[in-house]
């Protein structure tokens, strides 16, 4: 039986619930518009003070780890309640429509995205993220007992383990190339992919820029090395939208991963698979529902996944207007502009550089090596401490973003502290 006691008990959670809503929207309200574009010319900095509104990370925290996952702004969050909003009034014009992905085109979608990244709509799969879309091409390519998938040695845990199941599985080979650290210049990076291709190499596999450096690939050159020897390209691109401006169908490469939740800023959740139009018929499905054997469908039948959540889809659809309007040509020369500092004040403080010396294979993730820093003992430091967030690898490695909306400040008060820690520690 409901009573006084109870409702109140019962009513507790909700008031809390609706309390968090409205401080959510209260936050969102907050940030307000986009500023004028043509503060940018009048005073850059302030511009992008201005854009900094827009997230709702606390103005005394720094966060250095796009690498990982971006955090959506206010635009794009606002997308995603509108989402919910629209779609769970369940009053869809047509009695069949309902508001779940897996069983429709989805083109309001995919064309912005396809227009973003430089290819066909029907080239491109809305999926969850690059790992799946990388499962996708490692289960869906016919490859047999001793075929050869080339891949580098600073591959991402989604994008190696598809290839290593596969090899477990089915006998298939898995060769990988050593990066140098760092990557000296583009025709370096090529001449070890050449030298590694055997008359058994199928597949190269690699990411546009990787993980553990953020080295940018060459990915256009090697794509084409690639096709010229009658091998299929593939590549994990988790990095690229977002950071740096991206024309898939200008790099030639048959297949292409993403997760536009880094630096575009896009719902968790939100990725995509995009298949040379030429490779489609080539590529089995791994999950299949309705639609999955009907060649019309192109790439769109890799995206048939059965109920998912189409609110991440007005949320990636804002990161990409939120993008555009800002301008991507500025979102880019920024994150350029901000690496470059990190990167000169670092090796000024006697880092070992693992970031290419070459600006063309670089942009807004500087890894450096620090020892006899314990990078694990600094990471907490920095975050328990300090509230800022960065991420590495052991036992010296450091991996910084340096996303569009950071603040010089910020970054000078990272160094700042960066420098207390080794003399707290005595490592100065």
């Amino acid at each position: 039986m409901l009573n006084r006691r109870s409702f109140l008990a019962g009513s507790s959670g909700l008031a809390a619930s609706l309390a968090f809503r409205g401080d959510l929207l209260a936050q969102l309200d907050k940030a307000g518009p986009l500023p004028d574009r043509s503060l940018f010319d009048k005073n850059e900095d302030g511009y992008w003070a201005e854009v900094r509104k827009q997230f709702l990370i606390p103005a005394d925290e720094i966060y250095l780890n796009n690498g990982t996952v971006g955090s959506s702004p206010a635009p794009v969050l606002r997308a995603i309640f509108d989402g919910y909003a629209s779609t769970e009034k369940m009053d869809q014009q047509d009695p069949e429509d309902y508001p779940i992905w897996g069983y429709a085109s989805w083109n309001e979608f995919r064309d912005p995205l396809a227009a973003f990244v430089g290819c066909h709509r029907d080239e491109i799969a809305l999926l969850r993220n690059a790992t799946e879309a990388n499962s996708y091409i490692a289960n869906g390519l016919d490859l047999k007992a001793g075929d050869e998938v080339l891949m580098t040695d600073q591959e991402h845990p989604g994008g190696e383990h598809p290839w290593n199941l596969k090899a477990k599985r089915y006998g298939i080979v898995v060769k990988k190339i050593t990066l140098p650290r760092p990557v000296k210049d583009a025709t370096q990076a090529l001449n070890l992919f050449n030298d590694a291709i055997t008359p058994r190499t199928r597949v190269i596999f690699f990411s546009h820029i990787t993980t553990f450096s953020g080295v940018v690939l060459p990915a256009k050159e090697i794509c084409a090395l690639a096709r010229s020897k009658g091998i299929l390209s593939a590549v994990d691109g988790a990095h690229v939208p977002g950071m740096m401006r991206l024309s898939i169908s200008e790099l030639g490469c048959d297949m292409y991963s993403a997760s536009p939740h880094k630096w575009l800023q896009a719902p968790k959740g939100s990725g995509f698979l995009y298949v040379r139009d030429e490779v489609i018929d080539r590529l089995w499905n791994t999950i299949v529902t309705e639609g999955w054997n009907d060649a019309k469908l192109r790439a769109e039948r890799f995206q048939r996944i059965g109920s998912s959540n189409v609110p991440a889809l007005w949320g990636l659809r804002a990161s990409i207007k939120l993008a555009n309007d800002i301008g991507f040509d500025r979102i880019e020369r920024r994150h350029r502009k901000l690496a470059d500092y990190m990167l000169d004040e670092m090796k000024k403080r006697g880092a070992e550089s693992w970031t290419s010396p070459d600006p063309a294979l670089r942009c807004a993730i500087v890894t450096v090596n620090v020892p006899p820093v314990p990078r694990m003992d600094l990471e907490n430091w920095m975050w328990k401490t300090h509230k800022i967030r960065i991420r590495g690898a052991e036992p010296n490695k450091l991996r910084l973003s340096t996303p569009y909306y950071l603040q010089k400040k910020e970054i000078e008060r990272f160094l700042e502290k960066f420098d207390e820690y080794k003399r707290e520690r005595k490592l100065a």
